[in-house]
């Protein structure tokens, strides 16, 4: 096991967005010690080919952990009252392909999509944590993606993704739905008010013959800390729905815009063929941020989204928009230098997108567009970047382990330059004393690293927890203090390719 401890200031926040702000509001101040992060306990998740251990919750009323396990549609479920020394119980049988499962105070929700039909609308199941029962089923869109509570156990919210077929002749809309715990009324949100409206900022509908009700892919979600609002990202999209949960309307679409290869703060390794590892350049590219993960965190009395920039493309059998920057036909005037840029030592491996960059029309690409931010992003929820992190989780990773560098899952380094990096997949933020810890997984180089956030315009890079066992971290998970069986933090890793669960405690040393 490796963990990494480095601390980094990154680049300059874009402080001028926010001059009403007082900043010394997010100054530092005793009262947490050092931290340290070990991993007191693991386990592997059923067995065979990756797809056991993917998404995870932790019910602190009976110490249960319950693990999303697809290829067995099944519920895992481990006893955790020693961290230390896990133990299998008895695994609950599902009536479909569980995505997501989330838990409050003792009652467990998962996400079911239909096993017969992914275009179909999906369940969403709910279990006592103890006697293990099905209390109640509620109907939920097609592809229910995504399942949480609100903080005050009111709601279930579910990212319902509808996502087309592969033939791409069948393309069922995306939707929110809202369930009522204590009423078990069902309220499923759908998108079709914002069809005849332009979003903007690099809002991207672009399947064929789509409907911007039907392109909508909702895959992450996340609850303000009083429960009203809930945040959604729609990846693909490159955007966040906002829903009113009291009324029950999706007020807002937001695009994310874009960020830009050329500044000096986001360089990449744009190519896997250029004999060299880490080789960090700027380039005229922009990346569409494609959120995956997302969550909310208040910061000394203000509110932020948090995001996990990992990027994604659609590629069926009926329709795919992926292509390498060496295939496009670049607009001569935009790229005087084009034989040079689509060498595959340049930018000629990076994939990029086939339905986005002919800004005029003229069958030419003038822009050239990236899959992903590379980064972590903290935005406001009107959907401002307060702080991006640029480079900085590609060179961090570059420093501490070129080996592990830009790696397809345990892989040799360097193998997804072309095509995404780092993949950061999953985020969670934890309270510790006086601090803001953020938790960010690396779907494909693997790890988590972890940042103190008190200060939300200047991150700092704590560690990077990672063990060469635990590959490809999906699921998430901070369990406070108070809720701990060993009355510390800690955080919980499921990773789907290893299918194993990684435990870690936080311990504070003064």
């Amino acid at each position: 096991m490796k963990i990494f401890n480095k601390s980094i200031l990154y680049f300059t926040a874009i402080l001028g967005l926010f001059a009403s702000c007082d900043l010394d509001d997010y100054s530092g101040g005793g009262g947490t010690g050092e931290l340290e992060f070990n991993k007191i306990g693991g386990f592997t998740n059923g067995s065979g080919d990756e797809g056991f251990a993917e998404i995870s919750a932790f019910d602190s009323k009976t110490n249960k952990l319950f693990i999303v396990n697809p290829n067995e549609s099944e519920l895992s479920v481990w006893d955790l009252s020693n961290p230390r020394n896990p133990l299998q119980g008895i695994d609950i049988s599902l009536s479909g392909i569980p995505n997501s499962v989330s838990v409050y105070e003792g009652m467990v929700a998962v996400a079911l999509e239909n096993s017969s039909n992914k275009q179909a609308n999906g369940t969403i199941a709910l279990y006592d944590s103890e006697k293990q029962t099905l209390l109640n089923t509620y109907a939920a869109g097609a592809l229910p993606d995504m399942v949480t509570f609100s903080p005050n156990g009111k709601y279930i919210i579910v990212a319902n993704e509808g996502e087309p077929n592969d033939l791409y002749t069948i393309d069922p809309e995306g939707s929110i739905t809202i369930i009522e715990v204590a009423s078990s009324q069902v309220s499923t949100l759908c998108f079709s008010r914002f069809n005849s409206q332009s979003i903007g900022n690099d809002f991207r509908v672009f399947g064929p013959n789509a409907s911007l009700a039907q392109d909508v892919e909702p895959e992450f979600v996340t609850i303000s800390d009083d429960s009203k609002f809930a945040y959604i990202t729609l990846q693909e999209n490159n955007g966040i729905a906002v829903v009113n949960l009291e009324t029950k309307t999706i007020t807002d679409i937001i695009g994310l815009g874009v960020k830009d290869y050329s500044l000096p703060h986001n360089q990449i390794d744009a190519s896997d063929k250029d004999n060299s590892v880490g080789n960090f350049q700027n380039w005229p590219v922009l990346g569409f941020y494609h959120p995956d993960a997302i969550t909310f965190a208040k910061i000394k009395g203000s509110k932020f989204l948090i995001t996990a920039n990992e990027g994604d493309a659609r590629d069926y059998e009926g329709f795919s928009e992926e292509t390498r920057v060496k295939d496009l036909l670049l607009d001569p005037i935009a790229f005087p230098d084009a034989a040079t840029l689509q060498l595959d030592e340049n930018l000629g491996r990076l994939k990029t997108t086939t339905t986005n960059g002919d800004l005029d029309g003229d069958g030419d690409h003038d822009v050239i567009y990236a899959y992903g931010g590379r980064s972590f992003t903290i935005w406001t929820t009107s959907g401002t970047v307060v702080y991006d992190s640029g480079d900085q989780i590609g060179k961090t990773i570059f420093e501490l382990d070129p080996g592990a560098f830009n790696n397809d899952e345990g892989s040799e380094a360097d193998k997804r330059s072309d095509d995404k990096g780092a993949e950061p997949e999953a985020v969670e933020t934890l309270s510790v004393g006086n601090k803001t810890l953020l938790f960010v997984g690396l779907e494909r180089t693997g790890g988590v690293m972890v940042y103190d956030i008190s200060n939300p315009f200047y991150p700092e890079f704590i560690e990077w927890l990672q063990d060469d066992v635990d590959i490809s971290p999906e699921g998430l998970i901070a369990i406070e203090a108070k809720d701990s069986p060993t009355g510390n933090h800690l955080i919980i890793v499921t990773n789907e390719v290893s299918n194993t669960v990684a435990i870690y405690e936080i311990t504070e040393i003064n």
